[in-house]
C-alpha cells in the first residue's frame, strides 16, 4: 500500500517511495482495433464502439508489463476515457471494459507496479479531435457534432484530411499538433463551460431534467465509480486522475474583445490563425456567418494580419428547436436582426462579483472526484490536474483542495514539442537547469499543502527532424545512436526530475505505435511511445532506452535527500537520512541499460537482487548515508566500503 506522509509517498513500512512510470498507453483513447485517427470515420457507430484490447489484448499483457518492469519502471498512470466506459448511452456501462481493465490491473500488480487511474481526455471528445466525453453527451444537451466541422465549430482529422492521399503529413489541410486549437473553438467553448459553469451562468440550460452541469458531471463521476468499484479490492491501484488537462471552456474572457495573447485569465496560448471570441463562437454555433480576424506572428507578439468567414454556409449546431442557452442567459442577443453583446463581462463576472474559476468551479469539482472514489475505498489517493497553462501564469490550485491529494501536474518542453526537432549536441548541463527550473516553478505556483509532487506527463516526439531516426532503422541501421536525439533530451529530462526528487509518469507507452508519420501513436499524429512495435525485431522495441531507463533510489529506509546520474561516465549518487526504526531497507533500481555486468558501490554494505535488478541497502545506524554505484568496467574494488557484485 501506498500512502503520502509529508508531502511524500511512503509505503507500509514507512520508506520514502519514489514512484517511476509510464503512461498506459496513448491509443487508450481510441476504440479498439480500428479507432486510430489515421483511419477515416464519421463517429456514426460512437454507441457501439469497443475499448476493450486498449492499451493492449490481455493475452499480451504479461509480455508488455515484463519489458516495462525490465526498464526500472515502478508505476503506471492508466488511461482510460468516459467514452470507454459509457458509450452506448446515460447509464449504460461496458461492463465487458470494465472487467478488462480489472483484469489488466491484476496482471500489472503480479508485476509490483503501483496503478492510478486517469480519467483522460483531450479536447473533450473524439468528436471535437481529442478524445473523452462519449457522442450521446452532444445529443443530451441539444448540439449536433455531425455539423461541427461544416460550422467551423471543431477542428478534427477525420474531417479535415484527405485519406486518398499517400502523403505521410498534410500541413496545409491538418498541420502538426493542431488538435489543441480546439479549445478556443466554438464546441469546446460551449461544453467546458457548461461542465464547469452551467449552474452559475445557465441555470435554465438542463439535460435529463436536471442542470447541464449537474448532468455532465453526474455521467462522469458515475462512470468513474462504476470502474472504481471493480478495482476497489486490488491494493496496488492506489487512486485516480481527477481530469487529464481540464478546459474552462470561454471562463475569463471578454465576449468581444480579440485576445492577442494568453493571460492569468485565459491562459491557453494564442496562436496564428482565425481568432476567436465567445462572442464569434456562440453567433457561429447559431448558424451565423462570422467575421474574423487572422493573427499573424509580429514583433511584439500576434498582430492582427488579416480577416475570414468562419461558417459562411450559416450551420447551426445546435439541434432543431434548440435555444441558445447562452443568449437567453443574457449574454447577448439577436434582437432587432442584429446580433449585439449585452454583457461583455458575462464569463468574468456574476451576481455583482468576479469568478474565480479555480476556487468556484474546479475546487468543488475536485472535491467531488474525491467522495466519489472514496465512497469505494476510502484509502484511495486523488491525483489533482488543473489546466496546465494557468501555472505560467501565477494560478495553481485553490486553497482547500481534498486531504491526501497529490500534484499530478504536466510539464513539456513546448520548444520540441511544437518543432520536432532537437540538437543532441545541445549543452546538457545547461538544458537540464532550465528544466529544472521550469519544473520547479510549476510545481512552487501549483503547490498544494502536504501533497507529494508527480510530473504526471512530460516526454518528447519520436518523429523528431521528419521522421529521422525512422528512416535510419529502415534502412538498417541499429543501436542507441539511432535514437540519440530522443536519449539526449530524455536524459536532460530526468536530470531535472532527479535533482528535484520528483515522481513521475513518462508519456507514453503505446503497444500499437508504429515508425509511421501518419500512424505514430494512432492519434492525431502524435508520436511520443518509448515502444514501437517496429523495434521488437531486433531488441525489447524500446527507443532511447538509455535516456529513459536510469538509475533511481525507489524505497528509502529514510527520506531521500539528493540523487545524481553522471550518463558519460554511469555513476549514480544518492543521499538518504536514515531511520534505522525502519525495518526495511533501501532499494535502488539499477537498470540493465546502464549496469549490464559488475558494479561498484561505495558507502554501503549492501547486497544486488540481480532478478528484480535492486541494490539492497540495509543501515543500522541513524544519519545521512551517502551510496554511489558504478559499472566495474576498467575500476578496482579498493577499501571496505567499496564491495564488487557479480550479474545474478
Amino acid at each position: 500500500m501506498i500512502d503520502v506522509a509529508e508531502g511524500r509517498f511512503v509505503d507500509a513500512h514507512g520508506r520514502h517511495v519514489v514512484l517511476r512510470g509510464l503512461n498506459l498507453g496513448g491509443d487508450c483513447k481510441i476504440p479498439y482495433p480500428d479507432g486510430g485517427t489515421h483511419l477515416p470515420s464519421d463517429f456514426a457507430d460512437h454507441r457501439s464502439v469497443s475499448f476493450v484490447g486498449r492499451p493492449f489484448p490481455l493475452p499480451e499483457a504479461d509480455d508488455h508489463f515484463a519489458r516495462i518492469a525490465s526498464w526500472g519502471f515502478n508505476c503506471l498512470r492508466f488511461l482510460v476515457t468516459w467514452e470507454a466506459i459509457e458509450h452506448e448511452g446515460p447509464g449504460c456501462y461496458d461492463t465487458d471494459y470494465l472487467e478488462y481493465v480489472a483484469a489488466l490491473c491484476r496482471r500489472a500488480a503480479a508485476h509490483r507496479f503501483v496503478i492510478f487511474i486517469d480519467f483522460h481526455q483531450d479536447v473533450w471528445s473524439r468528436m471535437t479531435g481529442g478524445d473523452g466525453a462519449p457522442g450521446w453527451v452532444f445529443e443530451a444537451v441539444g448540439l449536433d457534432f455531425t455539423r461541427f466541422d461544416a460550422a467551423g465549430a471543431a477542428h478534427v482529422m477525420q474531417r479535415r484530411y484527405d485519406y486518398s492521399s499517400g502523403e505521410g503529413r498534410q500541413e496545409s489541410r491538418y498541420p502538426m499538433m493542431s488538435w489543441s486549437r480546439n479549445y478556443r473553438l466554438p464546441a469546446n467553448g460551449i461544453l467546458w463551460t457548461a461542465f464547469f459553469a452551467g449552474a452559475t451562468l445557465t441555470p435554465h440550460w438542463t439535460a435529463g431534467g436536471v442542470n447541464v452541469q449537474g448532468f455532465l458531471q453526474r455521467h462522469y463521476l458515475g462512470a468513474m465509480a462504476a470502474l472504481a468499484k471493480r478495482l476497489a479490492d486490488i491494493p496496488e491501484v492506489i487512486g485516480f486522475d481527477t481530469l487529464n488537462e481540464p478546459s474552462l471552456g470561454f471562463i475569463g474572457q471578454r465576449m468581444s474583445e480579440p485576445q492577442l495573447a494568453a493571460d492569468r485569465d485565459c491562459p491557453i496560448p494564442v496562436r496564428a490563425g482565425p481568432c476567436w471570441t465567445p462572442f464569434a463562437a456562440l453567433r457561429a454555433a447559431a448558424g451565423e456567418p462570422v467575421e474574423l480576424p487572422v493573427l499573424g506572428a509580429g514583433e511584439g507578439g500576434m498582430q492582427i494580419v488579416g480577416s475570414q468567414i468562419a461558417n459562411p454556409e450559416g450551420v447551426s449546431i445546435w439541434l432543431p428547436g434548440v435555444e441558445d442557452p447562452f443568449e437567453r442567459a443574457g449574454a447577448w442577443t439577436r434582437e432587432g436582426g442584429a446580433a449585439r453583446v449585452r454583457d461583455e463581462d458575462f464569463f468574468r463576472r456574476t451576481g455583482g462579483r468576479a469568478i474565480d474559476p479555480d476556487a468556484d468551479l474546479v475546487l468543488p469539482f475536485h472535491h467531488a472526484v474525491a467522495a466519489t472514489i472514496r465512497n469505494v475505498c476510502p484509502d484511495w489517493l486523488v491525483f489533482a490536474e488543473a489546466n496546465p497553462y494557468q501555472f505560467t501564469h501565477g494560478r495553481g490550485f485553490a486553497k482547500g483542495m481534498p486531504a491526501r491529494t497529490v500534484n499530478a501536474s504536466h510539464w513539456y518542453d513546448v520548444d520540441i514539442l511544437w518543432r520536432k526537432s532537437f540538437d543532441p549536441a545541445a549543452d546538457r548541463a545547461a538544458l537540464s537547469e532550465r528544466y529544472r527550473a521550469e519544473m520547479a516553478m510549476l510545481f512552487d505556483t501549483g503547490a498544494i499543502e502536504g501533497a507529494p509532487r508527480l510530473l504526471g506527463e512530460f516526454g518528447i516526439p519520436y518523429d523528431l527532424d521528419g521522421g529521422r531516426s525512422f528512416a535510419r532503422w529502415a534502412a538498417g541501421e541499429r543501436g542507441e545512436a539511432v535514437w540519440d536525439a530522443h536519449a539526449a533530451a530524455l536524459g536532460a529530462m530526468y536530470d531535472a526530475i532527479d535533482a528535484l526528487l520528483l515522481n513521475s509518469t513518462q508519456w507514453t507507452y503505446t503497444a500499437s505505435n508504429r515508425n509511421d508519420l501518419r500512424i505514430g501513436d494512432g492519434w492525431n499524429q502524435e508520436d511520443l511511445s518509448v515502444y514501437s512495435a517496429d523495434q521488437v525485431e531486433n531488441g525489447d522495441g524500446a527507443r532511447g532506452r538509455s535516456g529513459f531507463a536510469r538509475p533511481y533510489v525507489e524505497r528509502a529506509q529514510g527520506v531521500i535527500r539528493a540523487m545524481r546520474f553522471d550518463s558519460a561516465s554511469g555513476r549514480f549518487e544518492a543521499e538518504i537520512d536514515v531511520d534505522p526504526a525502519i525495518a526495511a531497507p533501501s532499494e535502488i533500481v539499477l537498470p540493465e541499460a546502464w549496469f549490464p555486468g559488475e558494479i561498484v558501490v561505495s558507502g554501503a554494505e549492501c547486497r544486488f537482487d540481480g532478478e528484480r535488478r535492486r541494490l539492497i541497502v540495509a543501515a543500522r545506524a541513524r544519519g545521512l548515508l551517502s551510496i554511489a554505484v558504478e559499472p566495474a568496467t576498467g575500476k578496482d574494488a579498493k577499501g571496505e566500503s567499496t564491495i564488487r557484485y557479480a550479474r545474478a
